[in-house]
């Protein structure tokens, strides 16, 4: 099935539904939390729906205690097994020694190659053999996101990837969240509207985008890690 037809076959869906279609369709899915308010709630509804999709998270040995406990929580009330991809230690340890422990600080090129080694590669390793990857990311979080398609196919991953929540907005999410009593990141509650390493990240206001808590020391409104190419 190509992207068009999934596309088109699925438009009249809600996003749970889009969820339980492609379900049925394809055999090999995962999908990828790092335990945001989007994650979670994709995580409640195929924990709660006993769905055949495989779970994994991204290690990326920086993030907040918070996120540990969300990430415990989490297998805890819903009995799920989350899969763990972490940086290969011998390529990070290179990279620590060269640039330095907070090389990221330095220059986009640093943090960028901070963000491959900790991100990328471990992703590339966990989508490896699967058809479809499901991830959480919404047009509301970034100019960059803005244009995406419930659907599309990743070139460089060769994977197609699917994007349930695109057109929720966060207080769509939190709605979810409090109806459903979800477990969710305490940072959330303290402003921490997108959360990734703890280096990386901080509180923002309800006015700001909702990314510019990420890597806020860059000038560059088009923030991403590499996951997520536009």
């Amino acid at each position: 099935m190509n992207i068009n037809d999934l596309i088109t076959k699925t438009d009249h869906l809600n996003w749970q539904e889009k969820i339980l279609f492609v379900e049925k369709n394809f055999s090999k899915i995962i999908f990828s939390t790092s335990f945001s308010l989007e994650d979670q709630v994709i995580t409640d509804f195929i924990a709660k729906q006993k769905l055949s999709i495989k779970f994994f998270t991204i290690d990326t040995f920086r993030l907040f205690d918070e996120t540990y406990q969300t990430w415990q929580k989490t297998i805890d009330d819903y009995k799920i097994k989350i899969a763990s991809y972490s940086p290969k230690t011998n390529i990070l340890k290179k990279f620590v020694e060269k640039n330095g422990v907070n090389a990221f600080y330095q220059s986009v090129d640093l943090r960028k190659q901070c963000c491959a080694i900790r991100k990328v590669e471990p992703l590339k390793r966990a989508l490896k053999g699967y058809q479809l990857w499901i991830s959480g990311i919404r047009q509301e979080q970034s100019s960059i996101r803005l244009n995406k398609n419930f659907f599309e196919f990743d070139d460089n991953l060769k994977i197609i990837k699917f994007y349930p929540l695109l057109k929720l907005t966060e207080a769509q999410l939190w709605s979810y969240i409090e109806e459903n009593s979800v477990v969710h990141n305490k940072l959330h509650n303290l402003g921490f509207r997108s959360i990734g390493c703890s280096p990386c990240t901080r509180a923002i206001s309800k006015n700001d985008d909702i990314r510019s808590g990420r890597w806020w020391w860059e000038n560059n409104q088009q923030k991403e890690c590499g996951l997520h190419k536009s």
